[in-house]
């Protein structure tokens, strides 16, 4: 196929040589009715390259395929079978993996670190998840993708499940091993889908982990604002394979997507693809060459130790993006997120993830020499200014048992049956109805439908008052939480 085409882009393009004019939404006309303040901070160009993409960018029949087209150049440059573009990001993109392969109330087996977007889904749809055990690190307090024997055993004890879901890429970086989990799968004739939200660049560098395409999975979800070059929102699903039903799967994208889709995410997937198949190889060298010298120049400051190894090594992760520089503060005497917030208020810098002990830098290929020096300015006023903190305050993290448990009620069941808000103090032993996710990462901690173990409630509590962020109770002050009315 033409990979100098982009038919999105080139469409947006078109449209405005051709002096086009619609009595159609969006209402602000190419900008002539917004703000002028709004004009002059978010750019006159930016609206005027929001387009109605059917009847507008497009005929009403969409019949010069600019979108299929665009879709099915992406599929050719990663080696797809399909590809759909979603202007909901990834969580629309899981949430119609999902559908798909277990919709209609099916069984799923899920690892038991999704994104709060899968939990989502499940409450959607109904699906009924069997949980994976994750591989969890006592020494690091982080988990790692589940082991090829944890899946075949989790087979084992749900044989009737529809297919598998991983999350690979973790938020942290690491890998699970793809090609073996797709085996195991395939040996059941069952589809294995991989989240592979963080994972947009795998396919276009030797050198990074494999994508889970070529090690053998039958869908992908990649979001491209993350690891790519397009905004935010951006994400492709991907399928490959006769254990999907490729139709099917394009109907249950269609019931979740928006009828007013941005063209300018469209076009900004379209244009990165074009730039990879001609750039890309180059441009990710560049930016792994780059994180190999931020971290050696890290780990020189004191306080500050640069994970690698530990990450990589027996019955941790099968493999690394070495793109996600994740660094231990603990040393430091404070906290993930006490580091987090003192790098945005004095430094101006934001970086992608915090928890009790650690800050993710997530790199791209758009980083250079004076953004690696800005990280790395900032990482050393950090560990000068440390002592002068406030000594963390401790988060009680709970075993890994904790996460283990069997539900009682459905996702679904549990979030839209009978609920009530109780105190905190009494919820022990209680049903919950609602997720509570630490965030970012986004992996939620208690779910709709598990029973509530007092060592999560500590783990919870004590993060809040730690820095923790949890987005999405009911109760922000976790003073109380929605439980099931049994």
């Amino acid at each position: 196929m033409d990979h100098s085409r982009a038919p999105v882009l080139d469409a947006v393009a078109d449209y405005h040589r051709q002096g086009r004019y619609g009595f159609t939404p969006p209402g602000h006309r190419q900008g002539r009715g917004a703000d002028p303040r709004a004009r002059e901070i978010l750019g006159a160009e930016s609206f005027r390259a929001d387009l109605l993409a059917s009847g507008g960018l497009d005929d009403r029949s969409s019949s010069n395929g600019y979108l299929s087209d665009a879709e099915k150049l992406m599929a050719d440059a990663v080696g797809s079978d399909q590809a759909f573009f979603s202007t909901a990001g990834s969580s629309l993109s899981v949430k119609a993996a999902m559908l798909a392969v277990a919709g209609g109330r099916g069984q799923l087996l899920i690892s038991r670190d999704a994104h709060k977007s899968i939990v989502a889904g499940l409450i959607f749809s109904g699906v009924e998840p069997r949980w994976v055990d994750v591989r969890y690190d006592q020494r690091l307090h982080l988990a790692h993708p589940p082991s090829p024997r944890e899946l075949d055993e989790a087979w084992d004890r749900h044989p009737e499940a529809a297919g598998a879901l991983i999350v690979s890429p973790t938020p942290y970086g690491t890998c699970a091993d793809i090609a073996a989990l797709a085996e195991i799968c395939h040996r059941r004739g069952k589809p294995l889908i991989i989240d592979e939200a963080w994972g947009a660049h795998l396919p276009f560098h030797d050198d990074l982990p494999t994508w889970a395409m070529d090690a053998g999975a039958d869908i992908c979800v990649v979001s491209v604002h993350k690891m790519g070059a397009g905004f935010e929102q951006g994400s492709v699903l991907h399928s490959r394979g006769d254990l999907i039903d490729a139709a099917h799967l394009a109907q249950c994208a269609d019931l979740l997507m928006t009828t007013s889709p941005n063209s300018i995410v469209y076009a900004g997937l379209d244009a990165w693809r074009r730039q990879m198949v001609e750039h890309g190889t180059q441009l990710l060298s560049d930016a792994l060459a780059l994180a190999g010298d931020i971290r050696a120049r890290l780990s020189k400051t004191g306080g500050l130790h640069v994970l690698h190894d530990e990450l990589l090594h027996q019955e941790a992760s099968h493999d690394l993006d070495p793109l996600q520089v994740l660094v231990d503060v603990s040393e430091l005497g404070i906290t993930g997120y006490q580091a987090a917030d003192w790098l945005r208020e004095n430094c101006l810098i934001d970086v992608g993830l915090s928890d009790h002990r650690r800050i993710l830098a997530t790199l791209s290929m758009a980083d250079d020499s004076p953004t690696a020096d800005r990280l790395l300015d900032a990482a050393q006023h950090l560990a000068a200014a440390a002592p002068n903190l406030p000594r963390a305050r401790p988060v009680d993290l709970p075993a890994p048992s904790s996460f283990e448990v069997e539900p009682v009620l459905t996702p679904r069941d549990a979030f839209f049956g009978p609920t009530r808000a109780i105190p905190i103090a009494q919820a022990a032993g209680r049903v919950c109805a609602e997720q509570i996710t630490p965030y970012p990462p986004g992996i939620p901690a208690l779910i709709p439908g598990e029973r509530i173990s007092p060592e999560l409630i500590d783990y919870l509590r004590s993060g809040l008052a730690a820095g923790m962020v949890l987005p999405d109770p009911a109760d922000p002050t976790l003073d109380t939480i929605r439980v099931v009315d049994l």
